[in-house]
């Protein structure tokens, strides 16, 4: 671990070893509703793939956003630092080992994150998890060495207003002139300043997570420092007639809120 790298980065590393089945098994090769519903159409939208693109999938998982982007013709190179993962995907992905490079590597790290080569993706991609990653900075630092001219990064994250570590889910009851009604909201008591804490996004993995949580300034001014300017930015909530999977869970009884973001970056011409 270099010197300046932060502590909990190993932990972190650790967690999702431990992790890697149970999240394999629940988002399989069609992932859950966060990334169906929230995530996906947006992701796709903003990226624009085209069949022969060159596309780095960041944090890749067990190769699910992989997976989809090979289906529409793409080139991909995916990468995780948890090894676990990589062999999930791999397992997943055997069928399209013509399309796809997967590598065990770590995003905060600048010197691995060269090894990719310069100047070889027409556009990169991160599907929920910056959040999960120690330091950003060498990621941001890198990507635009890694891109071609003008390419495009696309991530999404929770919303870190309104889908923080700090925010909790809140139901009422009121008499609204007679008539009783129930109304949910999202209580939060952080946003400003960055902080990490531990945190369980699937109610039965073995270990919990790191959670790094930014405000949205800190993603923007980052990227534009690197050379990047804002192309794309959509909120997304789940419509009102999404079920909810636990009582008060993300789902159409919060329509109102987005849980997610999805952001794209142009590197200046």
């Amino acid at each position: 671990m270099s010197p300046n790298q932060n502590p909990l980065h190993e932990e972190t590393r650790a967690a999702w070893e431990v992790n890697a089945e149970v999240w394999d098994k629940r988002m399989g090769d069609d992932g859950n509703d966060f990334f169906n519903i929230l995530c996906w159409p947006t992701l796709v939208s903003f990226l624009n793939p085209q069949p022969a693109a060159h596309i780095l999938d960041i944090a890749c998982g067990n190769g699910l956003t992989t997976r989809r982007l090979a289906e529409l013709g793409c080139k991909v190179t995916a990468f995780d630092f948890s090894a676990n993962l990589i062999e999930y995907a791999k397992q997943r992905l055997a069928n399209y080992q013509s399309q796809i490079t997967l590598r065990v590597i770590d995003a905060t790290n600048e010197e691995q994150l060269l090894s990719l080569g310069k100047s070889q993706f027409d556009s990169a991609l991160s599907n929920m998890a910056l959040f999960d990653m120690a330091d950003i900075e060498p990621l941001f630092r890198t990507l635009p060495k890694l891109l071609k001219p003008g390419g495009t990064f696309v991530f999404s994250i929770t919303h870190p207003c309104f889908n923080n570590a700090s925010s909790a889910h809140v139901v009422e009851e009121i008499d609204n002139n007679g008539e009783m009604q129930i109304s949910y909201a999202i209580k939060t008591t952080r946003y400003m300043t960055p902080y990490s804490t531990r945190g369980l996004a699937l109610r039965n993995q073995p270990m919990p997570q790191v959670y790094f949580e930014r405000p949205l300034q800190y993603y923007f001014n980052l990227a534009f420092q690197h050379g990047f300017v804002l192309d794309g930015f959509e909120e997304r909530a789940f419509p009102p007639e999404t079920p909810q999977t636990h009582p008060l869970g993300w789902g159409g009884n919060f329509s109102e809120i987005p849980a997610a973001i999805v952001i794209r970056m142009r590197l200046q011409s």
